[in-house]
């Protein structure tokens, strides 16, 4: 009985190695948050972005980059640009930044921003947020959405939880809960959901969403929110109070964004 136990034991091991071996391998997201005060210095940023940063992102192997601005920037003073950058693996985020700032084509390219004086700075502040992608969307995808840069909006949203263990249950509610399938269904053309590892407000996750136009973006709520599936969902005792703060930001891609 004992060999047989083991054995037993042994196989449940391999079937549980081989099934992790297949399961798909989950990416990870850089959003750069660029804060900047004025047109000069958003000129400045498109220009290195645009020229400089997505090439020799390209030649370091990353194959897209989306580039986002909040519609509000026209009456913000606090002016945004979010550069979201997707990679494979967590190493290749050191090895791309290492790659980038060897690039002499990228610092040619660059010069304009990169070698700004002190006293005529191209942003005010920047951060940077990382993220994991989550296990029911291991990869970020291509919106599949008509419409020009101008029309199509990307709503970008941060969900805040008030405790690390609260922030769990929200993400499995994504995941095995099934808020993810219910976003595919009713075709939201998510670019991305992200757990977030390091940034200023956690614990938190993230995930942007896809529309031709913002008609289309309001429709599309509202077929969420009322729809059976969601409505059970969201009624469940075990996922009440697991977002602590919630902001959405509806964004334009720039005209260079590949995204």
């Amino acid at each position: 009985m004992k060999k047989i136990l083991i054995a037993l034991f042994t196989t449940m091991l391999l079937f549980s190695d081989t099934a992790n071996a297949f399961k798909p391998k989950r990416a990870y997201y850089q959003i750069t948050v660029y804060h900047i005060a004025n047109a000069s210095q958003m000129a400045v940023v498109d220009q290195y972005l645009q020229n400089a940063l997505i090439p020799a992102l390209h030649r370091a192997g990353i194959a897209k980059v989306g580039v986002f601005k909040p519609i509000a920037n026209d009456t913000a003073a606090d002016k945004k640009i979010f550069v979201f950058i997707p990679y494979k693996s967590i190493d290749q985020i050191d090895k791309t930044d290492i790659a980038i700032w060897k690039d002499q084509q990228h610092l040619k390219d660059g010069a304009a921003y990169i070698d700004a004086p002190y006293n005529q700075t191209p942003f005010v502040r920047k951060e940077a947020i990382l993220l994991k992608a989550y296990e029911m969307m291991p990869d970020f995808a291509a919106p599949k959405i008509t419409g020009t840069a101008a029309e199509r909006v990307y709503e970008l949203r941060s969900y805040e939880g008030p405790t690390e263990k609260m922030y769990r249950k929200k993400v499995e509610m994504f995941n095995a809960g099934g808020e993810v399938a219910l976003f595919i269904r009713l075709n939201f053309n998510a670019i991305f959901y992200g757990e977030v590892l390091a940034g200023a407000r956690m614990p938190n996750l993230m995930y942007m969403t896809s529309f031709n136009n913002m008609d289309d973006r309001n429709a599309h709520w509202k077929t969420f929110s009322a729809d059976p599936e969601w409505k059970t969902l969201s009624g469940m005792a075990e996922y009440k109070n697991t977002v602590q703060r919630n902001e959405t930001i509806l964004c334009h891609a720039t005209e260079y964004s590949e995204l």
